[in-house]
């Protein structure tokens, strides 16, 4: 389980229990009903009470959003339980039942619970005094880039033998023209961020007599075309496995009228998506997208940026939107941009590096252990936020291996379970005594263990 809870609902309440557990809330004796469902994000059992100032109506509507069927007046069953995420949003309060008896299970549910749902985490009998943060199945896959013959009919690729070459990730592109997913594995993107079905704006119900101009109409489907293109059909088409998230590619209607005003500001570039990651175009087959060079690119992978800016500020225009509606939403990526600007602060005695250089970090097994220099930025995601400037050592696990625990790792030495991206060769630079060093270490990308500043010995 990659225990994603709440990750694309929630960007507020960045908690850690390295920094401290949230207050419990106090919870409402009024109970409007429970849901019992299937977490989109990983994809394991769960059950939600729905308590407090919820009205029958607005539960009912959240359940219905889980594929479920709300059942009014009465709680969840209470049978296999690892523990409960509590949430308070202006009396709207939900005690979120993680089902299940796999007590390695409880490290991942409690950060998902607080670091991402910005609850409160209440473990049942199974994990108490379960920290340890592991994730074992559906860890992130790192980008690999697939080359494969065109299909039958197409043109020959633009790779080495006629070949179409795409990265597979959340952020790779394949040649324009093409589907992506005829030549990449959505299966493998949609483990790069949490997918669930959402349904478009209202707005897409109304008749838009645009439609009825053959240039505009042009214009509508060559967007279609450029993030049919991209990673991005693997959640927003109707092949997505429950359906599309937010807006379908596939639609024959105005794709626009589906995108809220974020939306429409995020690819107008109004609002920083650098947090998402980018690749350079030259590396994209042509394909780019907000990025640290050029932060107000629009969030929409294209070949025309010019273009894909122009028609996104165009539908702004005609919804009375103002780019200095935005100007206090410095970024868009959410918990990433959280991760991304996070500040370390000094090491507890739990962590850091011994004087045997041997590394230490808190409760959690390492799937990424990175030493950096002490006002280096935070690794994020691949394929550009991943490798941060003043990055001196950074191991990652091997795909087929058990995820290492503190002090099994000696500083410039690398255990048989991992393998040393950076540097590509060699030792890393000796650490010298009294200066101050960043050591992050992540039980998965996005699931920090310990993020502090140590100073060498």
């Amino acid at each position: 389980m990659r225990s994603t809870l709440l990750l694309a609902s929630v960007a507020s309440g960045l908690l850690l229990a390295s920094c401290g557990d949230p207050e419990r809330p106090v919870l409402s004796d009024v109970l409007i009903g429970h849901c019992e469902y299937v977490s989109p994000f990983t994809n394991e059992p769960e059950c939600r009470d729905y308590l407090g100032s919820w009205s029958a109506e607005d539960a009912t509507a959240d359940c219905t959003k889980l594929k479920s069927e709300i059942a009014l007046d009465t709680a969840c069953p209470s049978a296999d339980v690892l523990g409960w995420c509590l949430t308070d949003d202006d009396g709207e309060q939900l005690r979120i039942h993680i089902l299940g008896t796999d007590t390695s299970r409880c490290g991942s549910s409690k950060t998902g619970c607080q670091f991402f749902g910005g609850g409160y985490w209440d473990p049942s009998a199974l994990c108490a005094g379960e920290d340890e943060l592991l994730v074992l199945d559906n860890a992130w896959p790192q980008p690999e880039r697939v080359c494969m013959d065109p299909l039958p009919g197409e043109p020959p690729g633009q790779s080495e033998g006629g070949q179409v070459c795409t990265w597979e990730i959340i952020s790779g592109a394949t040649e324009e023209g093409r589907v992506f997913s005829d030549y990449a594995s959505c299966d493998t993107v949609r483990l790069q961020r949490p997918y669930s079905p959402v349904p478009p704006n209202r707005r897409s119900l109304e008749a838009d007599s645009r439609m009825d101009d053959t240039d505009y109409v042009a214009d509508v489907r060559w967007v279609q075309s450029q993030l049919k293109s991209s990673a991005c059909v693997c959640c927003h088409d109707r092949s997505a496995p429950s359906g599309p998230s937010v807006f379908d590619l596939d639609t024959e209607d105005n794709l626009f009228n589906q995108f809220n005003d974020r939306g429409i500001a995020m690819g107008a570039g109004w609002i920083s998506t650098v947090g998402f990651g980018a690749w350079p175009p030259e590396q994209n087959n042509g394909f780019e997208r907000s990025d640290l060079d050029d932060p107000n690119d629009s969030i929409m992978p294209t070949t025309d940026m010019d273009r894909m800016i122009a028609l996104f500020e165009r539908e702004a225009s005609h919804r009375g939107m103002k780019r200095s509606d935005y100007a206090g939403e410095q970024y868009g990526a959410a918990i990433l941009d959280e991760l991304r600007l996070f500040r370390p602060s000094a090491c507890t005695e739990d962590e850091g590096v011994g004087a045997d250089g041997r590394l230490r970090w808190l409760p959690g097994r390492a799937r990424y252990v990175y030493v950096l220099e002490a006002d280096a930025d935070t690794p994020t995601v691949p394929p550009n936020l991943d490798r941060p400037e003043g990055t001196l050592w950074r191991l990652d696990l091997k795909a087929d291996a058990y995820p290492v625990g503190s002090e099994s790792i000696v500083y410039g030495e690398v255990p048989s379970e991992m393998v040393q991206r950076i540097p590509e060769s060699g030792k890393p630079p000796a650490l010298r005594s009294g200066r101050q060093y960043y050591l992050y270490v992540t039980a998965d990308i996005t699931f920090p263990i310990s993020r502090c500043l140590f100073t060498a010995p």
